[in-house]
C-alpha cells in the first residue's frame, strides 16, 4: 500500500516547455455515504459509490514554463494560472484552484515553474445542484498527471491513476471516486483489499449482472446554493453526538453492501442505500448548529418512489447527496417503465420540471 511519500514527485531531468492536456471526468453518486472527515481530507469512515457516465467536467489544461513567455517573464516563485468556464474568465473559482495548489504543491513541485490556463466546462447545467467538485478536481487531477507523466515517462498506468486519485481527493473528498473504476472505494476497510484513505480504488469482485449499466435519473429539485456548505457540514461531524455509531454503520453497510454487489440481492441493495441517504441527512438533522437541506418536494418524490414499488415491486430506489436533488437508481431492464413512472408522476416536482438520465460510467477519458 502506498504512503504519501510515494506521491512525492521526483525531479526530472526531462524539459517539457509547454503543450496541453484535456480529459474528461464523471461525477458519482455514493450508496455508502462519507459524512465528517479528518485533517488532509482523509475520510472518518469508508465509502462506496457507483460512477456516472454522462455528468461530466471536460477540462483542457495548456501549459507554458515561465521562462519562455514574452508576455509572462515571470520567474517569480507564485502559482501561475488563468482560469475560464466555458471559455469565460471565472475569477470566483480561483481561490478554490490556488488553494488545491497549495495543498498539492509538496507532491508536484514542478507546478510553479509553469504558467497554466485551464479551460474548463460541465455536461450538466452549472449550479444544477450536483456537485461539479467532484468531477472538476478529478479532471484537473488528471491532467497535471499528464504534465508529470511527460516528465517521468516511466510511470506505471496504475500509479498514474492512484496519485491521480490521491491529489483530486485534496481537492475534493469525493472526487478521489471519479478517476478509474465503475464502482469505487474510498477509505480502509478491512474486507476491501488494497482500500486506502489516501485514494479510491476500484471494486475488486466480481459484481453481479444485475448491477451492469445501472441507471441513474437525477431529479432536480432545488438548484440554488445549498445554504450549509459540505465542508462545512463535515465539520459538523466533530463533536456530533452520533457520529461514533455513524462511523461504525458505515463500515457495516459496506461490509453488507459488498456482499449485495456480489450476490444482486436488489432488495437488500436498496434497503441499504436508503438507509444510507437517509442517515446523512438525519445527521445534519441533528448537528449543531443543525440544519435540513431536503426540500417539501424531496420527500414528495421518496413517497411516490416507495408506493410505486410497493405496487409494482419494480426495484426502483432513491438516493441522496447532501442537497435537495433525488437519485432514482434502478437496474437497466425496468428502464421503459421507470422512465415513464418518473415522467408521469415525479417530473412535476422538479424545478421547471428537469432531471437527466444517466448510468454508471467507468471513469475519466483523456479526449
Amino acid at each position: 500500500m502506498l504512503s504519501e511519500k510515494d506521491f512525492i514527485s521526483v525531479e526530472s531531468n526531462i524539459i517539457v516547455e509547454d503543450g496541453f492536456f484535456e480529459w474528461s471526468a464523471p461525477s458519482n453518486i455514493a450508496l455508502v455515504k462519507y459524512w465528517g472527515k479528518k485533517e488532509h481530507q482523509i475520510p472518518a469512515n469508508p465509502s462506496i459509490s457507483f460512477t456516472l457516465n454522462n455528468c461530466k467536467t471536460i477540462t483542457k489544461l495548456a501549459f507554458e514554463k515561465k521562462h519562455t513567455s514574452t508576455a509572462r517573464s515571470r520567474t517569480d516563485n507564485n502559482f501561475s494560472f488563468d482560469l475560464l468556464f466555458e471559455g469565460k474568465p471565472k475569477e470566483d473559482f480561483k481561490p478554490k484552484i490556488q488553494k488545491f495548489f497549495e495543498r498539492i504543491e509538496v507532491y508536484c513541485p514542478y507546478l510553479k515553474q509553469y504558467h497554466f490556463t485551464i479551460d474548463t466546462q460541465n455536461t450538466f447545467p452549472h449550479s444544477s445542484g450536483i456537485a461539479s467538485s467532484a468531477s472538476g478536481m478529478a479532471a484537473l487531477a488528471m491532467n497535471i498527471m499528464s504534465l508529470e507523466k511527460a516528465l517521468n515517462p516511466k510511470m506505471t498506468e496504475d500509479f498514474f491513476n492512484q496519485k491521480a486519485s490521491f491529489l483530486a481527493r485534496l481537492g475534493s473528498g469525493s472526487a478521489c471516486r471519479s478517476i478509474k473504476g465503475t464502482i469505487v472505494v474510498w477509505g480502509n476497510h478491512k474486507e476491501l483489499e488494497k482500500s486506502s484513505d489516501l485514494y479510491g480504488v476500484p471494486f475488486s469482485s466480481k459484481v453481479h449482472a444485475n448491477f451492469e449499466n445501472y441507471q441513474d435519473t437525477i431529479l432536480l429539485v432545488d438548484k440554488g446554493e445549498k445554504q450549509v456548505s459540505s465542508t462545512v457540514g463535515h465539520d459538523l461531524m466533530h463533536n456530533h453526538p452520533y457520529a461514533e455509531q455513524r462511523f461504525s454503520q458505515a463500515h457495516y453497510n459496506l461490509s453488507a453492501i459488498k456482499s449485495v454487489l456480489e450476490n444482486g440481492n436488489l432488495e437488500e441493495f436498496i434497503k441499504i442505500v436508503e438507509s444510507e441517504a437517509l442517515t446523512l441527512h438525519s445527521m445534519m438533522m441533528t448537528s449543531m448548529p443543525y440544519f435540513i437541506l431536503m426540500k417539501p418536494n424531496t420527500l414528495e418524490i421518496i413517497n411516490k418512489i416507495w408506493k410505486f414499488r410497493n405496487e409494482t415491486k419494480i426495484p426502483v430506489c432513491f438516493t441522496l447527496d447532501a442537497g435537495a436533488n433525488v437519485h432514482v437508481l434502478y437496474p437497466e431492464n425496468v428502464r421503459v417503465e421507470t422512465l415513464q413512472f418518473i415522467k408521469d408522476e415525479l417530473v412535476g416536482y422538479c424545478q421547471n420540471g428537469q432531471y437527466i438520465c444517466d448510468e454508471i460510467g467507468f471513469g475519466a477519458q483523456k479526449l
